[in-house]
């Protein structure tokens, strides 16, 4: 089947049944967990650089494979689109998967990375699973289900963003000053840590989830692929938040990223982009 055109944004609703979706995206999360953690800070475990100087360990490629052998049984039809193998099949349903997200931390044996698994449909990503097992956390959500986390009590607890409606009341994660220099926003980035109660790059998937439990206000990164952030999506949006580019598109392909919790989404935006 062919991909659709004209995806709606990430606020649309879809008004089919994605419980299913969701429950199988639980059970990939299990099989990377898996394999992920059979070879987390093992003294052997084998690293090797990729043509664009990052790292890929074993485990990256094991879990993906874990991911990917399990979705071959259960959803032939649907598409894949993996950080480490690449896209396989044509469809308007497409799992998208960063089977290590943050490889740095995980080879130096740091407990804060994350698989992240997204199913979009037409585009827009409707189901989304973060999971951390090294901290024994993990986030879920689909359209119109809520997005949701472990409680301290081991029962599901429904994720809420904050309602801080100030900028200068606001915790934000800029992710590092690398990117922001790299992408020539550094002039930005200074508007805003100059104009927040607090600023830190906590990284990676994890400052999207403290987003998402109503701990942050905002999160913005550059240089980041769909299979980064297309699952946080779902998580951010159901929580009741605002996901989109840099430039303020409903898009995960434009190698930029601002999730907020929406109240404060459009003042962030004119902040960041004053000349």
């Amino acid at each position: 089947m062919t991909t659709r055109s004209s995806a709606p944004t990430f606020d649309a609703p879809y008004d089919g049944d994605l419980r299913a979706d969701l429950e199988l995206a639980m059970r990939l999360a299990d099989a990377a967990d898996a394999a992920s953690m059979s070879r987390f800070d093992a003294a052997d475990l084998d690293v090797s650089v990729k043509a664009d100087a990052t790292h890929v360990t074993e485990a990256d490629l094991a879990t993906e494979r874990a991911i990917r052998t399990l979705l071959k049984a259960e959803r032939p039809g649907d598409g894949v689109f993996g950080e480490e193998y690449g896209v396989t099949g044509d469809s308007y349903r497409q799992w998208i998967i960063d089977p290590i997200d943050g490889t740095a931390n995980y080879l130096k044996g740091i407990p804060m990375w994350t698989t992240l698994i997204a199913l979009s449909i037409d585009g827009v990503p409707r189901v989304g699973v973060a999971s951390q097992p090294a901290i024994g956390r993990r986030w879920w959500a689909a359209s119109g289900l809520g997005a949701w986390t472990d409680g301290p009590d081991g029962e599901p607890q429904r994720l809420a963003v904050s309602t801080v409606d100030s900028i200068g009341a606001s915790s934000v994660s800029f992710q590092s000053i690398a990117q922001w220099r790299d992408a020539g926003r550094l002039d930005a980035l200074e508007r805003l840590t100059s104009s927040v109660w607090r600023d830190r790059g906590y990284g990676d998937a994890w400052p999207y989830m403290l987003l998402a439990e109503g701990r942050l206000e905002l999160v913005a990164e550059f240089d980041v692929k769909e299979y980064d952030i297309a699952a946080l999506v779902p998580i951010v949006t159901e929580a009741g938040g605002r996901f989109t580019s840099f430039d303020g598109r409903d898009s995960v392909s434009e190698r930029s990223s601002l999730a907020t919790n929406r109240v404060l989404h459009d003042a962030y935006l004119e902040l960041l982009h004053q000349t």
